[in-house]
């Protein structure tokens, strides 16, 4: 096995696991009772799907939101690609919001400002958490201010074979 560049941050399948228990003990220590797990997409999608099932909860949406172009390359904005869900969907609820990591914390911070005034109570969980994020995570796993290799994401997409 190689070493990884130095600033590089590597998780493996193994880490993710670990890091999504760990998180959702942090949440139930912390005593807070979701309702509902909202992923944001794409690199949320995981994280979400393994909190709703280390907490027991089945009710989970999503919202996509576009800002990372490619490594270290995004948007000037993060912005909401349809469908949204419908906030009528998510009021009196308490919502836990799934992402896999606070970089600038901007994508984070535009969840939050769409749920703020519909829901009962909103926190978010991540991974990784940037000391520059704009947000401070409710829980993280984890602090780094490397770039983050996530194992979904590290091999290119898959084309069709000759």
């Amino acid at each position: 096995m190689t070493t990884p560049p130095a600033d590089r941050e590597i998780l493996t399948y193994a880490d993710f696991g670990r890091s999504m228990r760990e998180l959702a003990q942090a949440i139930v220590d912390d005593g807070y009772e979701v309702d509902v797990v909202l992923s944001i997409a794409r690199g949320g999608l995981l994280i979400g799907g393994a909190l709703g099932y280390a907490l027991g909860v089945k009710n989970c949406s999503v919202m996509n939101v576009e800002f990372y172009t490619g490594v270290d390359e995004r948007l000037e904005m993060p912005v909401m690609l349809p469908p949204t869900p419908k906030a009528i969907d998510l009021s009196g609820m308490k919502v836990l919001i799934a992402d896999d990591v606070a970089d600038t914390g901007r994508t984070l911070e535009l969840v939050h400002e769409f749920c703020r005034d519909h829901v009962a109570e909103s926190r978010t969980a991540v991974i990784y958490e940037k000391p520059h994020s704009i947000i401070k995570p409710d829980y993280a796993w984890k602090r780094t201010d490397a770039w983050i290799d996530f194992p979904w994401s590290v091999e290119p997409p898959v084309t069709r074979s000759a």
